[in-house]
């Protein structure tokens, strides 16, 4: 196969389960190469905060993503909720320097107008670090909701144009998800399993499929 190769780029450990790893774990089954790369802490803007908490996200992190196949995590520690604080190039820089690496050709990563502010900046980041020049591998960009932050800025703008089946893979995103047991919240919240697996089965109603992870395109070069 000819570079097929993704790389999703998130904010914080969870993100990228709560994003696309549906979407991820059907293209790793169709024999492409996945890789992670989360850009903050994490857990520095919580009320109660130690390096044990940190050190179990990590444990959480890295059992996720080695569940699903993803070939490698890079791993970024820009401050929870503060990336606002740091110089945009740094951010940039550290995206740039994982994608030079391993050259993917799709991009999945936050949506531009999410409630949290390092959603936003991750995906600024990502669209400089990805400018259409003549050698840039990056052919599409995908942007994915982050339940209890895509839906909780106002006004609702997040109008996904892509959505992919999950049907056959939505246990596997749901088995990824358990393990961050310390970011799980208890339904109603959004991020809990269960609302997990209705956001799926929402999303995948309004096409015609049991389950569905949505994305809205950013930019497809065919």
């Amino acid at each position: 196969m000819k570079n097929n190769k993704i790389l999703i780029i998130a904010a914080h450990p969870d993100d990228e389960v709560l994003g696309c790893f549906g979407t991820i774990a059907k293209y790793i089954q169709e024999g492409y190469e996945a890789y992670t790369l989360i850009l903050g802490e994490g857990k520095t803007s919580r009320e109660i905060n130690s390096e044990n908490e940190q050190e179990i996200l990590e444990d959480e992190l890295f059992k996720a993503n080695n569940l699903l196949g993803i070939k490698k995590v890079f791993r970024k520690f820009f401050p929870d909720n503060a990336f606002d604080k740091i110089p945009l190039l740094e951010i940039v820089k550290s995206i740039e320097e994982v994608k030079n690496e391993i050259k993917p050709n799709i991009i999945f990563t936050h949506y531009e107008k999410d409630l949290n502010i390092d959603h936003q900046i991750t995906y600024k980041a990502t669209i400089t670090a990805t400018r259409s020049l003549q050698e840039e591998s990056v052919k599409e960009i995908y942007s994915f909701e982050i339940l209890s932050s895509t839906e909780w800025n106002y006004p609702l703008s997040f109008q996904p144009d892509v959505f992919f089946d999950i049907s056959e893979t939505l246990d596997l995103k749901l088995k990824a998800m358990s393990f961050y047991q310390s970011e799980l919240r208890n339904y109603p919240h959004p991020r809990s399993l269960e609302g997990i697996k209705i956001n799926a089965q929402y999303q995948g109603m309004r096409v015609g499929l049991q389950y569905a992870e949505v994305f809205k395109s950013v930019k497809v070069i065919k």
